[in-house]
């Protein structure tokens, strides 16, 4: 089970509003809590931002420890004159997942707005229309707007993000989490967990929690992010697709443990460090799974900055991702969580890096 912070951390950041390029009051949010752990936290230029834990010892290496902090959503695209929005999508949607969905719309500034995504009713549609899924780019936002005069004196204008509703909910007597947003506040709060786990822990390191910005849309602030740093190993958080809801054989299970992710269609991993972070895993008996995806995270970035950086995933997956409604497991946060605390204080760091 989650201890109280954890989940208050699980809450709070799902329920956070922070597209792509939106993220602000994210950051905002992560700036005040690793401020608790330490006073140096340094930003991009793109609104990627990171606390720093420094080692005692001198020339100590680099280890950054990175999850994103958007989500999928949409901006506003157009006002029509009868007072709907149309609306573009940013990051990957299934068309299917929308339709009568409600949204919340946040203007310049910072106003929030309710809304729906507008749906005809079957009965209104011809045959062949209703056998067609609609396309994103046919469908409305509807904040309840008489006109296009009444959404502008809401302070609407084109740009504006809009987020599709997902509350946080505990399933299964809190042991499996539904929200939106897991994609990936789950690398938020496991970075805020490890400042917690490690705060009175002498390293060998000089440690790097961070969050990155526009990982959605290419992987953006992990680039400018890891630049600045400059890190020696790094370690990429994410929520990847899980995939057993009917296929208990599939790659990616609820409740199977922390995700080791030998290939994706960004990075290979390094074969050593991975086969390190499995021997973590077995000596401790925690939970793991092996993952394969076609997709990518911040590691794929990362792992190409400046000469190369050694980089190892450690992923959770969920169900549902890139929706409104996905699902996670309590048992696979923590046994990433234990997975991350164990490699970062008993890896012979020396070694590693050689």
């Amino acid at each position: 089970m989650l201890n109280k912070q954890q989940l208050t951390w699980f809450k709070e950041l799902t329920q956070i509003d922070g597209v792509s390029g939106h993220e602000h009051e994210v950051a905002r949010y992560l700036e005040k809590e690793y401020g608790k752990y330490t006073d140096e936290i340094i930003r991009d230029n793109l609104g990627s931002i990171a606390g720093v834990k420094r080692s005692k010892k001198e020339n100590a290496p680099k280890v950054l420890v990175l999850g994103h902090m958007d989500e999928i959503g949409f901006l506003v695209k157009d006002i029509t004159e009868t007072g709907v929005l149309k609306i573009h999508a940013v990051g990957g949607w299934f068309s299917q997942t929308l339709l009568a969905h409600r949204i919340r719309l946040t203007n310049r500034h910072g106003q929030k707005f309710a809304g729906t995504i507008g749906s005809i009713p079957p009965h209104m549609l011809t045959p062949a229309e209703r056998s067609k899924p609609m396309t994103i780019d046919q469908m409305i936002v509807d904040v309840g707007a008489k006109n296009k005069d009444a959404v502008l004196a809401m302070g609407i204008q084109i740009g504006d993000m809009v987020v599709v509703q997902g509350d946080f909910v505990e399933l299964d007597a809190g042991n499996r989490l539904l929200a939106k947003a897991f994609d990936n506040r789950y690398g938020c709060v496991m970075g805020l967990d490890l400042f917690e786990q490690l705060k009175d822990v002498e390293l060998d390191f000089d440690l790097y929690i961070g969050a990155s910005v526009q990982e959605e849309v290419g992987l953006r602030g992990a680039q400018t992010l890891s630049q600045m740093i400059n890190p020696d190993f790094a370690i990429i958080l994410d929520c990847s697709p899980a995939n057993d809801a009917l296929d208990q054989s599939a790659l990616g299970k609820l409740g199977d443990g922390v995700l080791i992710r030998v290939m994706d269609g960004s990075m290979i991993a390094n074969k050593e460090i991975l086969y390190h972070f499995v021997d973590t895993c077995e000596k401790y008996d925690i939970d793991h799974q092996y993952y394969y995806s076609n997709g990518g995270t911040d590691a794929g970035i990362v792992h190409k900055v400046h000469d190369g950086v050694k980089t190892l995933t450690c992923c959770v997956c969920a169900r549902n991702i890139h929706t409104s409604s996905s699902i996670l497991d309590v048992h696979d946060y923590l046994s990433a969580q234990k997975g991350i605390v164990k490699f970062l204080t008993e890896t012979v760091w020396g070694d590693v890096l050689a």
